[in-house]
């Protein structure tokens, strides 16, 4: 019995914090502003208290987590209308590098050592301070990097060199599932599709593990691995 109550607890609890994350958006943890890292912290740690506790009722986390994430979502609204509260909360992204010079008293001010903005800078592709003309904290904790012009990567626009436009590749089979809402709007059909599967060499599209369309109109598929 003592099983059943904690599976059931673990099951509820689950859906209540999947829920809530959901209705706070679509981030990676990387990406979270510090006020919806507490939050996040807050949420899973009222999640398991139920669970390490079955004599503590259930609605005790519930509620709470309810709070958080309706606190979450109303603070992320007014940070994105008010700039004043958007830098209260979030703070200001800061230049820690400015024409290829580190600054020293503004890794002071930020508690931000050397050694983390090396590792950050190496992450980017920058081994050389003097590569880089200007390297911004972010309010999320990330660096981004903008290089010399003499050290960025040839690009066909330096060389002058016309290239044709990509766009984006729609994905028509996904572990053997047809995304029909895709065959749809690149203006094709089931027909189609099975008629392309078969002159690949495959039998049936669920031996199709991905199937993608890119904008010149060539399709790519990959068949399924045999399972070892």
């Amino acid at each position: 019995m003592h099983h059943w109550i904690i599976s059931y607890r673990s099951f509820i609890l689950y859906v209540v914090v999947l829920i809530a994350m959901r209705l706070m958006g679509k981030r990676q943890m990387v990406q979270l502003q510090p006020y919806e890292f507490v939050i996040a912290i807050m949420i899973a740690e009222l999640a398991v208290l139920p669970i390490e506790n079955i004599h503590s009722p259930i609605t005790h986390s519930i509620y709470p987590i309810v709070i958080l994430a309706g606190l979450e979502i109303i603070i992320s609204t007014l940070s994105l209308k008010n700039e004043k509260i958007r830098t209260l909360i979030s703070g200001r992204p800061t230049i820690v590098i400015e024409n290829g010079h580190i600054r020293e008293n503004t890794l002071r001010k930020l508690r931000y050592n050397l050694d983390e903005l090396m590792g950050q800078l190496r992450n980017c592709g920058y081994h050389d301070v003097t590569d880089v003309e200007f390297a911004v904290l972010e309010t999320s904790g990330q660096l981004s990097v903008f290089a010399r012009s003499q050290s960025r990567p040839v690009t066909p626009k330096d060389l002058k060199v016309a290239t044709p436009y990509e766009g984006l590749t729609v994905p028509l089979v996904l572990d053997g599932v047809i995304k029909f809402e895709n065959l749809e709007l690149c203006g094709l059909n089931y027909s189609w599709l099975a008629e392309s599967i078969k002159k690949a060499g495959l039998k049936d599209i669920k031996d199709v593990f991905y199937a993608g369309l890119n904008t010149q109109g060539q399709l790519h598929i990959q068949s399924k691995e045999p399972l070892e």
